[in-house]
């Protein structure tokens, strides 16, 4: 069937009007029955799930031609809602058009156009056809205490607003603080919505990272019959297992991981030849535990992905496997499925091949221990002298695949990460930038090398696969880096875009101030990275296939392109793969959506910390760079990597204007300038846990002061331009827009794909 409806769209796609069901029959040249039933079938479906329209006069057209467009539905402060489109005009949502849709619900609409006559502009309107997809099955919130008595409010400010009908379980008794987990039993206004846990008061140890968790439907504990499988599954590899797979135990391997990791799914060992270096990478085979259709699949399938948070983690499988027998522990026989590569010396692949095996961890290393051997520290070479030169080898040869790589043009952003220390009451008492050396960059290449090989070895065999894919950036939000860029005197030019062109742009302002802002916004406009089962290449990281092989023990697809390399070259599966196909396409979308789920839950959990953090700092001073400017103030990030918001209420030497053109705030009477890349010295006037937001005030700022405009008498305009063109424009100073721009930046800075847990 998804073949079929490949060729529908194709079909209809190239006739303007739409097809009917015999030109759609004639077209794909179908004369048999069954095959002419099965299109039948194909467009009911495809009509259901939204796929086409189907016109009065029994014509099939795309949702693009028709005129529809699927999107998520953003809500602000005000009510107001919009629909996000790449590259053109975002759709007016206002509030009674939106029916019963709430902020992030996946919906239906059809753009109207209205021409602004002064301005020549043209906006967009629409109203919610359809909800295609709720993003709210549950509410997290608090009981607090009102003027109108205790009132439930929900942690999603989007939702504070929605009028709300409770019930609950009679020996159910709120009371001031209470943390409580709600499930939405009808859609609509009111909301209907029933108590199903209680989770502690708000200011209890862990209870703050446990509503986050819960608001992205991530939990800790494991189905009964999940976890009976895995207790039932022995934790010694037995000899049986170990037949017709390649006998690895003799080879110097070990697994290198942070200080605190407990799950090791990735070993690596090297051997320097007359060609280059030998270098094997081992991965855990998860799949040879975890069979397909099993509750723990299922499990694992629901989850998508192993989430860390900054004082735990909820693991994709049980702990008895992901620390256990699917671990692979030092100086234990584990099962693994190996890469092994001959990389040449300019670090380019000469060859690979793909094999199941068994090893035996030498050592659990950790990047500290590795960095100290390889900066020369006599006393931890001492310690590990039994493993020879192994990881000078390493070095020597990952050092060789990432200047290939970066000779080929893949892009790095040299971003950076928060850490964030918390007291054994989950309290924060120090953040800082997260170190990255040497060690953790060797390991990243040898994993992006190894994903590369499998990833070239599927797609030539045309294997059914869920590929990692990473498309070109929106021409919109390149055309406003050009602004930028052109803005702060290092000008970019998407001609002949490549990742090559990217790289090298990156390269050479890297010695310049502005690198740390233009590194920023350039990976803002970077498309996310996402999963598919069709292989439409890697733009960072400039490779044509691209796939996730080596965490199975934390990502679901890394455990099915594992278990489809077994079922199709281990075992040599003959039959037709087309269910399997299929069963990609569905495993992409998910892992794609749960991944999103556990990253936003991650940023969430750190925006919070982060401004519980700053409640203890208030009045204090420091220096920071300002990384975005909003026509309600701007943002500006600490070197400790905490971000917060200048207001422009709290500017009371001027009254200022947002320059849209020139992206900056402008005082009316002073002409003082605060745009992206200054550097200003701020005071902290607040933060709030709850709304995970940071106050900052401006402190001995030196401005850059601009002469007088040219044209005298002539009243500056830009601002009220931008309230006349919709009601798109929010209400400055709105908590809505603060948190809307924070994520925006917070996401951009974690899209890299180096990081281990998503690379």
């Amino acid at each position: 069937m998804e073949e079929l409806k490949k060729q529908i769209l194709e079909l209809l796609e190239s006739a303007k009007g739409g097809l009917d069901r015999e030109r759609l029959k004639n077209g794909l040249k179908l004369t048999a029955s069954a095959e002419i039933v099965e299109l039948g079938k194909t467009l009911d479906q495809m009509e259901e799930d939204d796929d086409l329209i189907r016109t009065s006069n029994n014509r099939y057209k795309t949702l693009e031609q028709a005129g529809y467009v699927k999107g998520i539905l953003k809500i602000n402060k005000r009510g107001t809602g919009f629909v996000d489109r790449p590259d053109q005009p975002s759709i007016l949502i206002r509030v009674p058009d939106q029916k019963d849709a709430l902020n992030g619900d996946t919906v239906l609409t059809k753009p109207i156009p209205d021409l602004n006559p002064e301005t020549g502009e043209v906006s967009y309107t629409g109203t919610v056809i359809k909800v295609l997809k709720r993003a709210h099955t549950h509410v997290i919130g608090t009981y607090v205490d009102t003027v109108y008595g205790l009132r439930f409010l929900p942690d999603d400010i989007h939702l504070q607003s929605v009028r709300m009908d409770i019930t609950a379980p009679s020996d159910f008794r709120p009371i001031p603080g209470l943390k409580v987990m709600m499930q939405v039993v009808k859609y609509g206004s009111p909301l209907h919505l029933e108590v199903v846990k209680t989770l502690g008061n708000k200011d209890d140890p862990g209870v703050d990272i446990l509503s986050v968790l819960l608001d992205y439907d991530i939990v800790m504990e494991f189905p009964e019959d999940a976890m009976k499988q895995a207790e039932a599954i022995p934790q010694e590899v037995q000899p049986s297992e170990m037949e017709g797979r390649v006998n690895l135990t003799e080879d110097t391997i070990v697994t290198i991981d942070g200080n605190d990791s407990k799950d090791f799914d990735d070993a690596v060992g090297v051997q320097e030849n007359e060609n280059g270096w030998l270098l094997k990478v081992s991965i855990a085979d998860v799949s040879h535990y975890v069979t397909e259709g099993s509750p723990l699949d299922q499990e694992a399938e629901k989850r998508g992905c192993s989430t860390y948070v900054t004082d735990r983690v909820v693991p994709m499988l049980p702990h008895i496997l992901s620390n256990g027998i699917c671990s692979l522990n030092p100086h234990v026989v584990r099962l693994t499925n190996t890469c092994e590569m001959q990389v040449r010396k300019d670090g380019s692949i000469a060859s690979y091949k793909l094999y199941p095996s068994f090893m035996r961890s030498a050592e659990r290393m950790t990047y500290d221990h590795v960095n100290e051997i390889l900066q020369g520290n006599a006393e931890r070479k001492a310690q590990y002298e039994h493993l020879g030169n192994l990881f000078e080898t390493l070095a020597a040869c990952a050092d060789a695949i990432r200047a290939h790589r970066k000779q080929k043009g893949a892009i790095d952003f040299d971003t950076t990460e928060s850490e964030i220390l918390c007291d054994e009451k989950g309290h924060p008492y120090e953040i800082r930038p997260k170190h990255h050396g040497h060690a953790e960059e060797m390991i990243e290449d040898c994993m992006i090398a190894a994903n590369v090989c499998v990833a070239d070895f599927m797609h030539k065999h045309e294997f059914p696969c869920v590929y990692r894919i990473h498309e070109e950036p929106q021409k919109k939000k390149l055309q406003d880096f050009m602004k930028l860029s052109y803005l702060l005197g290092v000008p970019f030019s998407s001609k002949d875009l490549s990742p090559k062109s990217v790289q090298q742009y990156l390269l050479g302002c890297k010695d310049s101030e502005e690198y740390p802002v233009l590194s920023q916004q350039l990976l803002r406009t970077m498309a996310k990275a996402r999963y598919d089962s069709v292989c439409a290449g890697h733009f960072g990281l400039a490779e044509p296939e691209y796939l996730h092989f080596t965490s199975p023990i934390r990502r679901y697809p890394d455990l099915i392109v594992h278990r489809m390399l077994r079922k199709y070259d281990y075992e040599h599966f003959q039959g037709n793969p087309s269910a399997d196909q299929k069963k990609m396409q569905a495993y992409s979308e998910s892992s794609s959506e749960r991944e999103r789920a556990s990253q936003n839950a991650e940023f969430d959990c750190d925006d919070m910390k982060k401004a519980e953090y700053m409640m203890d700092h208030i009045g204090e001073t420091a220096e920071g760079i300002i990384t975005t400017v909003t026509n309600f103030g701007f943002f500006v990030q600490l070197p400790n990597t905490v971000e917060g918001m200048v207001r422009v209420n709290t500017m009371s030497d001027d009254f200022y204007h947002f320059d849209e053109k020139k992206m900056c705030l402008r005082g009316e009477r002073t002409r003082a300038e605060y745009r992206v890349g200054q550097t200003v010295k701020i005071k902290v006037l607040g933060a709030s846990k709850d709304a995970k937001t940071v106050d900052f005030g401006l402190q001995n700022m030196k401005a850059v002061r601009k002469p007088a405009p040219v044209s005298a008498g002539k009243k500056y305009t830009a601002r009220s331009r931008a309230a006349r063109k919709s009601e798109q424009v929010e209400e400055p100073y709105s908590s809505y827009d603060y948190g809307k721009h924070f994520r925006y930046g917070r996401d951009a800075r974690r899209k890299q794909n180096g990081r281990k847990k998503y690379r």
